[in-house]
């Protein structure tokens, strides 16, 4: 029986009744209860700040181009002004194209033309029972995935399960489903499919495949340096975790795995995206300090318990992106991170180099044809 669904797949699934209609956030997502959150505020932008955006969105034109034709050139020309642009959040109108063109996404769509297709329709994935069962869990809040078998998670069944076959090394794990969630919000399935290989594949970036492999390799590396930050930035809290038998894996895991997409407020999520996705991983590390820093002083007083329920429930006001992404940009981590990386390998070395030489074996070809990008 099991065997017949999976060869059915998703296409002859029937749709379930589409949701009531109820009121959403600029973003989609069905609003909770009315407050005075940042979205709330956002919402009631003043004349003077609508024209400011205005003027943001018509920079961010004339940098990218038509179509993204001059991106590449301005990026070569004047880096530290796309850096600061990217900084201060990139307009969400377009936000979708311009994370294809950070993450080179784009020419790994047109270079391989018809495979996404192939992938989708004429390959079997012997994980497409475990998409179906969890796709209903990705953004459950969001109109474009409410509906069960409906568009939006077909869509989203399909790119996982496109992925799955692409790289059997990886397949297919649950937290997968936030990262190919969040870009199809922002773009097409084919387009979706592709930035995910760029990120998991390191197209730009260091790859993130490590992050899904099994052992989950790269998490374990992460979790291991950023409790060695957390001792060195700061260390009241540092022997306070200790005291309390409080590891990252207990918190921050989910950080890494989804990028912040999965249990952090959207409008936060897309700014620490923005950022990732041209800086790589150090912003996770950065907003993670950030978030602690901001709420030290509640935290040391905390006992266990509440000490996770806290950690895993930040307050509102901490999580402000005006206020938490200027701190995070001020912790300076880039070179203390490499050091951490080496002297972890030094310890765990065999599991993370096998990991990456997979995925530097998987990607070889596309990485020698993409080189001239950078």
């Amino acid at each position: 029986m099991c065997w017949g669904m999976e060869r059915k797949g998703m296409d002859e699934l029937e749709q379930g009744p589409i949701p009531p209609v109820r009121p959403v956030d600029r973003f989609g997502f069905v609003k909770q209860e009315p407050s005075n959150s940042h979205e709330t505020i956002v919402k009631n932008l003043s004349a003077h700040e609508q024209e400011r955006d205005e003027r943001r969105v018509r920079k961010w034109r004339k940098m990218i181009g038509v179509g993204g034709s001059d991106w590449k050139h301005y990026v070569r020309r004047k880096p530290h002004v796309v850096k600061r642009r990217i900084r201060k959040g990139i307009p969400d109108c377009l936000r979708g194209l311009v994370w294809q063109l950070i993450t080179g996404s784009r020419d790994l769509l047109l270079m391989n033309p018809g495979v996404y297709e192939q992938l989708v329709i004429y390959e079997t994935s012997a994980s497409e029972l475990d998409i179906i069962r969890d796709i209903s869990r990705t953004f459950p809040s969001h109109v474009f995935f409410q509906q069960r078998h409906g568009p939006g998670q077909r869509s989203l069944y399909n790119v996982l399960k496109a992925y799955s076959v692409y790289d059997r090394d990886v397949g297919y794990v649950q937290g997968m489903g936030f990262l190919a969630g969040l870009l199809l919000l922002y773009m097409s399935e084919e387009d979706a499919f592709w930035l995910l290989v760029a990120l998991l594949k390191g197209a730009v970036q260091a790859p993130m495949e490590g992050l899904y492999l099994a052992g989950l390799p790269l998490v374990q590396q992460y979790l291991f340096q950023f409790e060695q930050l957390v001792k060195e930035h700061l260390p009241r809290l540092g022997e306070h975790f200790s005291n309390e038998m409080i590891n990252p894996s207990m918190y921050a895991s989910q950080w890494f795995i989804t990028v912040f997409s999965y249990s952090f407020p959207f409008h936060l999520a897309l700014r620490i995206w923005d950022v990732f996705l041209y800086e790589g991983v150090k912003i996770v590390f950065q907003v993670g300090l950030a978030l602690l820093k901001y709420c030290h002083d509640d935290l040391v007083k905390l006992p266990f318990e509440k000490l996770i329920h806290a950690l895993r429930n930040f307050p509102e006001d901490a999580m402000n992106p005006d206020t938490l992404l200027p701190m995070a940009y001020s912790i300076k981590v880039s070179k203390r991170l490499e050091e951490l990386k080496e002297e972890y390998e030094k310890r765990n070395g065999k599991a993370v180099q096998s990991a990456e030489s997979n995925g530097k074996q998987l990607v070889a070809v596309k990485q020698k044809e993409s080189t001239g990008r950078k």
